[in-house]
């Protein structure tokens, strides 16, 4: 009998030495461990979004705000920290750590409870990635498995590489390179040990430690990850005592930090036109033309416009009130004493500003709506409208090309012009916006007054299929094959008006707008801006557009858009009925559109035009630009083969294109040398 038992005994103990190690290899042979995963670890990597000078604009993403920091970024000082307060012997272990696992196991026993995890950083890597976080032993077994076939896989720097970039480390936070710029703005190599602790300590419970939530509990934490440090031995007495009093500045920023949302939408479409489809995860950075000053000027310039023309609509509907008030006391009211108030939704009033850099195209500045909450319409590039007068400059730029000069005499009268359409004879009747006639007007007091009558006699001067045919030079689409050309009736963006005047504000030559300067991925870069430009005149007879644009801004249609200490040459554009309103113009190095209407396309009120709307705008964007560069080019180079002439006291430009008129007209001496 004692036999029996003895044998029983010894049964049940080798049976229970040996299940632990059969129910191991059960788990190990019943499941595929694949590993690949974390093995070929490819996770979803943030994009980022800079302006030129290389300042943040937004972080794009999935689902998970991540950076990626190689193994070589992540500073020795990091490892030691992590690895002292979460698994001290990693470096020598298998993936499991046996002693640990024993001791938890005795605590368990005598507390009846887990009391202490035994998970090493390969197991808390793999947990993360391959499991989920049900607390089951066989989990834990399988946990066990995949630690020591990843230990097998990859060295312990790729581990460790692994694990600092896939932790949470809360507040939206992936990876600690992640956690550095979020919560400290910096990058890791410039982090204190202070600041290294906070973060090595929050994948433990990243709600509970997170320095932005519960900061005296996070700096807690990270001094206990000092602690630790010291009593290893990895830091001396005088780094310990400093580490411990030292209370890092925590920014609780949003994950996007969308600091130019107009400007993140249009990266997005434009990596869809490159090709590019994986933006939100492919962890690349782009180095816009943006500079991020000069896009809140933009912003707040037009905010500014809006701001004014809301204010005039108020005294537009006071006014007219009273003006209907007295129209109803009239009995019988003549013709002349009618009075209809305007039906104006002054809710759909809208804006959009673009700013080019002239010589390079690169945009500075793109906002397309006063308000992006409200509204993110990209006006700016996806709104296409009339430009009205402000095409008129290319028609006068083909008569300059031609021979023609500022002091060139136009017809400025009244013309009847009959045409069929759909079969249907039709009769057009133009009109200058004064209602009056100059009969005879120099050219360029035709283009500073915007004379409609004017510019369409110069049109049958030249010839509409000449003209035609030289505009092309300046590659506009749409361009309608008739008179009506005469008063811009094409539509075009903000955007596509703004590269159209560089061929004024360039000296003749166009250049293509550009939004990316080069977008990298990793150590490649995958795109770099190519410049193209075209020539469209030569500097003298562009130099004699810039300056009668520039008597517009003085004396003209666009003088609400002067700003003291600075040349600007503008021309205002305001469509049939008010229902757009532009300013296009430029500075000795910045091209710059504004442009005001009504979303659903319907009339501003009668009184809004270009340069009562949009004016106001662009000369608070410029004033802008010259508190912020004061030393930016403020004068028009006067290019070679010039001549300047006094023609009855007003300066005049002529060129060997542009020649001087054979008329009598009083001279100074130095006048006569120069013809």
């Amino acid at each position: 009998m004692k036999k029996i038992v003895k044998r029983v005994f010894i049964t049940i103990f080798i049976l229970g030495l040996l299940s632990p190690f059969a129910l191991v290899g059960y788990y190990l042979f019943a499941y595929n461990y694949d590993i690949s995963k974390l093995v070929d670890y490819k996770p979803e990597v943030t994009s980022r979004i800079y302006d030129k000078d290389g300042k943040k604009i937004a972080n794009v993403f999935n689902k998970k705000h991540r950076y990626y920091a190689s193994f070589n970024e992540i500073p020795p000082r990091i490892i030691e920290a992590l690895v002292a307060i979460e698994d001290t012997t990693f470096f020598e272990h298998p993936g499991i750590n046996i002693d640990a696992i024993f001791r938890a196991a005795i605590k368990v026993l005598k507390a009846g409870k887990a009391v202490e995890g035994a998970s090493t950083i390969t197991q808390q890597l793999v947990k993360n990635v391959l499991l989920t976080r049900e607390k089951k032993l066989s989990r834990k077994i399988k946990e066990a498995i995949y630690a020591i076939k990843l230990e097998h896989a990859l060295s312990k720097e790729q581990i460790l590489e692994r694990y600092l970039n896939e932790i949470y480390y809360g507040h939206g936070y992936y990876g600690i390179k992640t956690a550095a710029d979020g919560y400290f703005h910096k990058r890791l190599e410039d982090l204190t040990l202070k600041e290294m602790a906070i973060l090595v300590g929050l994948p433990k419970a990243p709600s509970t430690y997170a320095p932005t939530k519960n900061y005296d509990i996070s700096m807690g934490r990270a001094n206990r990850v000092i602690k630790r440090m010291h009593v290893l031995g990895w830091i001396d007495d005088a780094t310990y005592e400093e580490a411990l009093l030292e209370r890092p500045e925590v920014f609780d920023d949003t994950l996007t930090q969308n600091r130019a949302p107009f400007i993140v939408d249009e990266v997005i479409r434009r990596f869809k036109e490159i090709g590019i489809e994986d933006f939100k995860t492919g962890g690349y950075e782009v180095y816009t033309t943006i500079d991020l000053r000069l896009q809140e000027a933009g912003r707040e310039a037009l905010s500014y416009g809006y701001g004014e023309a809301q204010k005039r609509i108020e005294k537009y509907k006071a006014n007219d009130l009273k003006k209907l008030e007295k129209f109803q006391k009239i009995q019988n009211p003549t013709e002349d004493q009618m009075f209809e108030m305007q039906d104006v939704n002054i809710s759909q009033l809208n804006g959009a500003l673009v700013s080019l850099d002239s010589a390079t195209g690169d945009i500075l500045a793109l906002v397309g709506s006063v308000d992006y909450k409200k509204s993110s319409y990209n006006r700016a590039t996806q709104g296409k409208r009339q430009p009205g007068s402000a095409f008129k400059p290319f028609i006068y730029q083909v008569a300059i090309d031609l021979g023609y000069s500022g002091a060139t005499e136009l017809v400025d009268i009244a013309k009847t012009y009959e045409y069929e359409k759909d079969g249907e004879e039709k009769k057009w009747r133009p009109k200058n916006y004064e209602k009056n006639y100059e009969g005879l007007i120099t050219l360029r007091e035709a283009l500073i007054h915007s004379r409609n009558l004017a510019t369409i006699n110069l049109v049958n001067d030249i010839g509409l299929n000449n003209l035609l045919k030289e505009l092309k030079k300046f590659h506009i689409k749409n361009l309608p094959n008739d008179l009506s050309i005469s008063l811009g009736t094409m539509s075009m963006s903000p955007l596509e008006l703004a590269k159209y005047y560089t061929s004024f504000s360039n000296e003749g030559l166009q250049v293509e707008p550009n939004l990316i300067e080069r977008i990298e991925q990793g150590s490649k870069t995958v795109f770099e801006k190519s410049t193209f430009s075209h020539r469209t005149s030569l500097p003298t007879q562009s130099f004699i557009m810039t300056t009668i644009l520039r008597d517009v801004v003085q004396r003209g249609t666009a003088r609400r858009a002067r700003v003291k200490g600075i040349e600007l040459a503008a021309k205002t554009g305001t469509t049939n009925k008010n229902i757009d309103a532009w300013l296009a113009g430029y500075s000795p190095t910045i091209t710059t559109v504004v442009w005001f209407g009504n979303d659903d396309n319907t009339p501003m009120y009668k009184h809004e035009t270009g340069g009562r709307v949009s004016g106001p705008a662009f000369g608070a964007y410029y004033r802008n630009v010259l508190n912020l560069y004061p030393q930016i080019k403020r004068k028009f180079d006067v290019p070679e083969g010039i001549i300047e002439v006094n023609i009855d006291g007003k300066k005049e430009y002529f060129s060997d294109i542009s020649k001087p008129p054979r008329v009598n007209h009083a001279l100074d001496a130095q006048d006569e040398l120069l013809w």
